[in-house]
């Protein structure tokens, strides 16, 4: 098999009218080529990021669509960009076990050309860190302060799995999954690099947990946590064992 041919078959000439709409020209030159690579897993390694940012990117501009339809009341829409949004963090981090088939050894290898660099410092990262709190604003103003109601009353004591219930728990989904997307990232990092190594901030590996902690919606998770609590009171904090029933 005839590598060279192959590696300039898969940059393509860019004149065709697919690879001219794409800017395949420009996007396949967003990696180092062949001989530039530190090991034949740093390809990898580049990807896997670059793609995640892409994700990253439609899921932030998403959510300003999102948080456009929650303004003008458009649920059954936001809903659509909400599953748009959830299909893209589970992709991110069903695409991080790439990584798992990468080597400490030549991950070593690849982390001594990064620099300082961090996940930290990712722009689609740290945007999507800031849009919750302005997503939950308008979650509040259109959807609970517009029709005078509490969460307990949308979960609970009003109960109607109506459009405020969908959009709460449209939210929640994104919390779960952000958080879903950093445990893995976590175990990743154990997995290339070990659990009491320094980040190459020169921090423990362990402080990078504290974003495990973090909710978005903190109120939509003690909603729960209330009523569990309430619901419970009404049977004490110990219950009487189930009795087996009788045989017919």
């Amino acid at each position: 098999m005839n590598r060279s041919e192959y590696e300039v078959m898969m940059r393509g000439a860019g004149q065709l009218d697919y690879e001219i709409y794409l800017n395949t020209a420009r996007l396949l030159a967003c990696q180092k080529t062949p001989e530039d690579l530190c090991n034949p897993d740093e390809l990898q390694f580049m990807i896997v990021h670059q793609v995640e940012e892409l994700w990253m990117k439609l899921m932030a501009t998403t959510l300003l669509d999102i948080h456009d339809e929650m303004l003008a009341g458009n649920t059954f829409k936001a809903l659509t960009l909400f599953r748009r949004v959830h299909i893209c963090q589970e992709m991110m981090t069903t695409q991080l076990s790439l990584l798992e088939t990468m080597s400490p050894k030549d991950y070593q290898e690849i982390r001594l050309l990064l620099g300082n660099g961090s996940g930290q410092e990712s722009p689609g990262f740290r945007v999507l860190l800031k849009m919750p709190k302005d997503l939950w604003a308008t979650f509040e103003a259109v959807y609970l302060e517009s029709g005078n109601r509490t969460l307990e009353q949308v979960y609970d004591s009003e109960y109607r799995h109506d459009d405020t219930y969908m959009i709460a728990e449209a939210l929640a989904e994104f919390d779960e999954q952000f958080q879903k997307f950093r445990n893995a990232h976590m175990q990743l990092i154990y997995r290339s690099i070990g659990v009491a190594a320094n980040s190459l901030k020169g921090r423990p590996v362990e402080i990078l947990n504290e974003g495990l902690r973090q909710k978005f919606f903190p109120a939509l998770w003690t909603v729960r946590a209330e009523m569990t609590d309430r619901w419970g009171g009404s049977y004490g904090q110990k219950r009487a064992k189930l009795e087996p029933k009788a045989d017919a």
